[in-house]
C-alpha cells in the first residue's frame, strides 16, 4: 500500500521508462474501483514493471527459492506447506515463478498462475536459464481455469490477494480446486500497514489514515483511469473470507525482522520490521 500523499517517483534510467511514466500515472486518489477496472488496471500495472520489479529484487527473490515475504521467510525453513514431494500444487500469483520452481525442484508437480503476461515472460526467462521448467497460466485469480478438487495445496507468496475487488472470490475459487484436506497458505502485507505511510524511515510511523478504511488505493492518469489498484482488508475481513469459503484457519504467522537483515524493500525495512509486523501468512486448511 503506497503513501496517498503521493504517487511513486517516476524514472528514467538509459532511456527506459519506469511503469509509472510508461502508463501515464499523474496522482493518487482513494476512491471505489470495480472488479473489471481493477483487472485491467493491475495487468497492465505489472506487464509494465515485471522487468523492473526483477531487477529490482530479483536477487533477493532468487531464481529457484520460496521467500514468503521481504521479512525473508523462506518455505525451505519454515515448512508450512508440508512435505511437497509427489503433490500437486497451485500457485496464485506466480511472478517470474521463483517459488513454483522451487517447489518442483523439491518433487512438487506445479503449476504457476498469474494475471500478467510480463510476469510470465520473466518466468519463461528464468525457465531456460535453470533449466527448471513449470507449467504457466495467464488468469484471473476470481476465476481458475481447472477442474474440481484438482490440486492437493494451493500458496501464494503476496500473489493476487490485495490485488482483487473480491478477494473472498478468490478463496471461494481456490477451496473449488483443491481436494478435501488441501492446505491454502498465502501472504500479503499485514493489514495493520494501510493505516501508515508507504515509507521505510521516520515517516513511516506515524499513522494517517484510518485502519478501517476500505477505500481501495488508485493510481490515476490524466483522464482518471486507474494504473494500479491495491485493495484494503483487515485481519476480520480476512478471518471472515477464509472461514466462509469453507477452509479452516490453523496459524496466522507474523514473520519478525531478522536482526541480520539490514536491506529496505518498499515500505519493509529494519526500522518499522523492529516496532511492528509487515506481513501476514494465513495458513489454512480445506474441509
Amino acid at each position: 500500500m503506497t503513501d496517498p500523499s503521493q504517487a511513486r517517483v517516476f524514472e528514467h534510467e538509459q532511456g527506459h521508462q519506469r511503469a509509472e511514466a510508461a502508463l501515464g500515472t499523474v496522482g493518487v486518489v482513494k476512491r471505489g474501483v470495480s472488479d473489471p477496472d481493477t483487472v485491467a488496471a493491475n495487468r497492465r500495472w505489472w506487464d509494465a514493471d515485471a522487468e523492473d520489479y526483477l531487477a529490482e529484487h530479483g536477487d533477493f527473490l532468487g531464481l529457484v527459492d520460496f521467500v514468503w515475504c521481504p521479512e525473508g521467510l523462506r518455505e525451505s525453513e519454515a515448512g508450512l506447506l508440508g512435505d511437497v514431494a509427489g503433490r500437486r500444487v497451485l500457485e496464485v500469483g506466480c511472478g517470474s515463478a521463483p517459488c513454483a520452481r522451487w517447489l518442483a525442484d523439491h518433487g512438487a508437480q506445479v503449476i504457476g498462475l498469474d494475471l500478467s503476461v510480463g510476469m510470465l515472460r520473466q518466468a519463461v526467462d528464468a525457465a531456460r536459464e535453470t533449466g527448471i521448467c513449470v507449467p504457466l497460466v495467464q488468469a484471473d485469480a476470481t476465476r481458475l481455469p481447472f477442474a474440481d478438487r484438482s490440486f492437493d495445496l494451493a500458496c501464494s507468496a503476496f500473489g493476487a490477494v490485495p490485488f482483487v475487488a473480491d478477494s473472498a472470490a478468490v478463496m471461494r475459487e481456490v477451496v473449488r480446486v483443491l481436494r478435501p484436506g488441501g492446505r491454502w497458505v498465502f501472504a500479503v502485507t499485514h493489514p495493520m500497514r494501510w493505516i501508515f505511510p508507504d515509507d521505510p524511515g521516520e515517516a513511516g510511523l506515524t499513522v494517517a489514515q484510518s485502519y478501517f478504511d476500505r477505500t481501495p488505493y488508485v493510481e490515476v492518469d490524466g483522464l482518471g483511469q486507474p494504473t494500479y489498484v491495491e485493495h484494503h482488508r483487515t485481519l476480520g475481513d480476512r478471518v471472515r473470507e477464509i472461514v466462509a469459503a469453507g477452509l479452516t484457519l490453523e496459524d496466522l504467522i507474523e514473520p519478525e525482522w531478522p536482526p541480520d537483515l539490514d536491506r529496505n524493500w518498499g515500505q519493509w525495512s529494519p526500522l518499522r520490521g523492529a516496532l511492528y509486523p509487515g506481513t501476514a501468512i494465513f495458513c489454512c486448511r480445506r474441509h
